[in-house]
């Protein structure tokens, strides 16, 4: 993952999130500002306050004004107070918001890319995109609307009681000014090195957490916990190792404004003394001053450091926008029309398809008549698997075409492509959800009776009828409670609700007992009815009434036939048959 960016980017970036934001949450910024002015103001009143503080109760000892700046004082901490609380619950609520819309943004936009951008891109890195990126970009946005808003309204608020106080003295305090901005801008580049670095620690921390939590077993099995302990406190210590150098590089700040805002304190003491000691000037004014100058500095320090924070999540933005701007792989042509299916014929034309790290097929010609069963052998490696993404539309062909029923599957949309077709793999994944969901996920709309009948035809209701609570016992993502043949056959009662014309079958009987074999056998005898089958096996024994066996090698057809025939032929096929029934 490549991270870049400089001062242009970083403006770049906050103008487009403030840009796509303002609208959307327009009205509810102007009353946050408005909140924020009323803070501001009520900041700036109470420094202005102290001259008549000092001047007519200290040292005109007017008793009566005791009473009314008392009351005005109460009044405007009030009114701050209420505006303050307004700023704080408008600003969450739209952070929580735009937290929630980039999430959905960003997850839609993930789940429409191709399967090649996720083989390019770890489930760590992607979780992180979704959790961190997504808070990174409200942080930015909330960092610029209350620095721009709070912080700087409220800064020049005090700037005019000091101006109005005493323009000589304000003069003493601007002339370090260029000092603290070249001092906090020398900081800035080394916090977006160590931010990037943060967060690749992060990505790597939370893929240690799911390969742990879905390869449990196996860390169980091997006697892994050590090995994944080391990666995970790499990972940790590399992620709190940047997060001490960003704390370090934001600290550095502190001497440097705490040191400059000292000597303008000083500065001003000096010359104010100086002037109503032996010029004879009200105190009132002096002290004021002073007020504002002290109250200013926070809201200074938080505008000199808002750079300095905000690389820190630009670095966050920078990976959302990356993602959300990513272009879709494999997508639909503009011109790309649903697919309509009828008869189910599955034909592959001159067909090469290679991936990055080489070719896979090559001149491969297949015919899959409607209705029939056909089968895929082969050695690993050989190219069965690319074949099966190829039919499914999840890649397109370098060269050659692949056509369902006549049509060139490159003109059709590829989600009304998998519309008519049906999968059942050797790993079945399933949802978080219940079992009729799981059943259902092709046709969410599907009664219950018919998730029963699909499940009664799968050889599934049996299992699913003693569990606890029937179809609507809630299921983990992992499906650990449920063995292999149970998985498989909600996989084969999903295909059966489906009905689709052309069923893919991935290994679906390997790794299983000979119990779980015949009951699932049993049922795909009644799921291929009728259909255009495609079998991929290593298992030459479930092939055998296969209309049509092709043998692989290599990416490139060389035999192909019945069972009978390929067994005469003395060639791959024949070798592979005497391999497994030998042993």
């Amino acid at each position: 993952m490549q991270l870049t960016g400089d001062q242009s980017s970083a403006i770049a970036l906050i103008r487009r999130l403030v840009l796509e934001n303002a609208r959307i949450y327009a009205g509810r910024y102007v009353l946050a500002f408005l909140c924020m002015g009323l803070v501001a103001a009520t900041t700036a009143a109470s420094a202005w306050v102290m001259r008549d503080v000092i001047d007519r109760i200290f040292v005109a000892r007017d008793e009566r004004m005791v009473w009314i700046l008392a009351a005005f004082i109460m009044a405007i901490f009030l009114i701050k107070g209420l505006a303050s609380y307004g700023q704080d619950i408008i600003l969450n609520r739209i952070g929580n918001d735009l937290v929630a819309r980039s999430q959905k943004r960003l997850f839609s936009r993930l789940v429409e890319q191709g399967i090649d951008f996720f083989n390019q891109h770890s489930p760590g890195e992607l979780t992180a995109r979704i959790t961190h990126n997504a808070n990174a970009a409200r942080a930015v946005l909330n960092a610029v609307m209350v620095s721009f808003g709070r912080d700087l309204l409220t800064l020049l608020g005090l700037i005019l009681v000091m101006i109005a106080q005493d323009p000589l003295m304000f003069a003493i305090v601007v002339v370090i000014m260029p000092v603290s901005i070249y001092g906090v801008s020398r900081l800035i580049k080394r916090v977006r090195v160590q931010a990037e670095s943060a967060f690749l620690a992060f990505t790597q921390i939370v893929s240690a957490t799911q390969e742990m939590a879905r390869g449990i077993r196996t860390i169980k099995a091997f006697n892994l916990e050590g090995r994944m302990n080391a990666i995970a406190e790499k990972a940790i210590d590399s992620a709190r190792q940047r997060a001490d150098k960003i704390a370090t590089i934001n600290a550095r700040s502190s001497p440097l404004m705490e040191t400059l805002g000292g000597i303008a304190i000083a500065g001003v003491i000096l010359y104010g003394g100086f002037s109503v000691i032996n010029l004879d000037r009200q105190p009132g004014a002096f002290f004021a001053f002073i007020t504002a100058l002290l109250m200013s500095y926070e809201p200074a320090k938080r505008l000199a450091r808002l750079h300095i924070n905000l690389e820190k999540d630009l670095v966050g933005v920078r990976l959302l926008y990356e993602a959300i701007d990513t272009d879709i792989t494999q997508p639909d042509r503009p011109d790309a029309r649903a697919l309509t299916v009828s008869a189910g014929e599955v034909e592959l034309q001159n067909v090469s398809f290679t991936y990055d790290n080489g070719k896979v097929l090559c001149d491969v010609d297949l015919k899959f008549r409607a209705g029939t069963v056909n089968a895929l052998v082969g050695p690993s490696g050989a190219g069965k698997s690319t074949v099966f993404s190829l039919i499914e539309r999840f890649y397109i062909p370098q060269k050659g075409r692949i056509l369902i029923d006549g049509v060139d599957l490159a003109g059709a949309t590829g989600k009304s492509v998998r519309k008519h077709i049906a999968l059942v793999s050797q790993e079945t994944f399933l949802f978080e959800g219940t079992v009729a969901e799981n059943i259902a996920i092709s046709r969410p709309d599907a009664s219950h009776d018919e998730i029963v009948a699909a499940a009664n035809a799968a050889n599934a209701s049996g299992f699913i009828e003693t569990m606890p609570e029937g179809y609507q016992t809630r299921l983990a993502t992992s499906g650990d409670t449920l063995s292999g043949g149970q998985k498989q056959r909600l996989a084969i009662a999903r295909a059966m609700l489906n009905d689709a014309r052309i069923l893919l079958l991935d290994e679906a009987t390997s790794a299983l007992d000979s119990e779980s074999e015949a009951l699932i056998l049993e049922a795909l005898d009644r799921l291929m009815v009728d259909r255009t089958t495609i079998v991929i096996a290593h298992r030459l024994s479930t092939v055998r009434r296969a209309d049509c066996i092709y043998v692989l090698d290599a990416g490139r057809i060389v035999q192909s036939g019945p069972h009978n025939k390929l067994i005469a032929e003395d060639g791959l096929y024949a070798r592979l048959h005497a391999l497994q029934f030998d042993a």
